[in-house]
């Protein structure tokens, strides 16, 4: 095992994996709620949420497939989502070089999966209120915009071996 990408922290363990990557599981949960508690549980309530859910394990495919394969923790237990594991599975390892660019370009194929159950969840709260959805809003955009980033940096991005490179990081250097 290549040890300078490595990180001897509890990272490696599959209970650790699945605790960091809670907050974007409830991310995707709390979505789907939106869309069930907006729409009701009726057809287009269900068809929503499961595409919304759909739309979420899509976005960690398209990440493990187009995006871990340039990270210099491909394939290394340090890695701290477990994506690089799976994607050592499913890709051949390419040039952590291109991190960055490769960041640039599929990030943003994930994004709106934070945008779009607030914005329905508001439209829709404009048009007839709703205590539930109010409040899944806000237990949404707390887990999206404050739990998430703050989880992703302090295990993913605190110690990142591109973080310098990162788009995200990059000027933020304070592991």
């Amino acid at each position: 095992m290549n040890t300078e990408n490595s990180n001897p922290r509890r990272e490696s363990t599959l209970a650790g994996k699945l605790f960091r990557n809670l907050p974007y599981k409830i991310v995707i949960l709390l979505g789907a709620g939106i869309f069930l508690a907006g729409l009701g549980a009726s057809m287009w309530g269900f068809i929503a949420a499961g595409l919304y859910i759909l739309y979420g394990l899509i976005g960690s495919l398209w990440i493990i497939l187009f995006l871990c394969p340039y990270c210099r923790r491909y394939g290394l237990q340090s890695c701290p989502s477990g994506y690089g594991l799976i994607s050592a599975r499913l890709r051949k390892r390419q040039d952590f070089g291109r991190f960055a660019e490769k960041f640039k370009k599929h990030i943003p194929v994930i994004v709106p999966l934070w945008f779009i159950p607030p914005i329905a969840g508001i439209i829709i709260e404009i048009t007839r209120f709703d205590w539930l959805l109010l409040a899944l809003l806000v237990v949404f955009a707390i887990d999206a915009f404050v739990v998430l980033p703050m989880s992703s940096k302090k295990h993913g991005c605190g110690t990142c071996p591109q973080r310098k490179d990162c788009p995200w990081m990059k000027g933020k250097d304070k592991p």
